[in-house]
């Protein structure tokens, strides 16, 4: 009834095979470089545009986030990530990805219990650690620059 250990490797090669490790990875490099290189056209674009400096290295990730978040809602994100794996959800796309997919996902479960409560299932935890390593480091800093 049940398959045996050998029987179970092999339906499970069968049915996933290996992927092109080689391949996967020049995907992945050129769609992560692409991004980047997205990412510097809007920093020129928003310089150009005479906004600060400051302002600028705020706009740039929001932008990026904020197309992501956009090519998740149109269902375009995933079929991107299919092909390029890790370049999309390794810089700040994928956390814009990471907040609206479970968002997405749960909605049907209502604004609070689903929207809500789920948004920030995936994120949660990277917002978490980045938040207590950003304080930590604060607190390093001005214990060191005090002394």
């Amino acid at each position: 009834m049940f398959p045996d250990k050998k029987e179970y490797e092999k339906m499970i090669g069968v049915q996933s095979p290996p992927s092109p490790k080689g391949k996967d990875f020049v995907w992945a490099f050129c769609v992560g470089g692409l991004i980047c290189v997205i990412g510097q056209l809007l920093f020129a674009f928003y310089e150009m545009l005479g906004l600060s400096e400051k302002a600028v290295r705020m706009a740039v990730p929001c932008t990026l986030i904020f197309a992501a978040a956009l090519l998740t809602g149109l269902q375009l994100f995933d079929k991107i990530a299919k092909h390029a794996g890790a370049g999309t959800l390794v810089p700040i796309t994928g956390f814009g990805n990471a907040v609206v997919s479970p968002a997405i996902e749960f909605k049907s479960e209502g604004q609070v219990l689903g929207l809500g409560a789920k948004m920030f299932s995936i994120a949660g935890p990277v917002l978490v650690f980045g938040i207590t390593s950003s304080v930590i480091y604060g607190v390093l800093l001005m214990i060191f620059q005090g002394l």
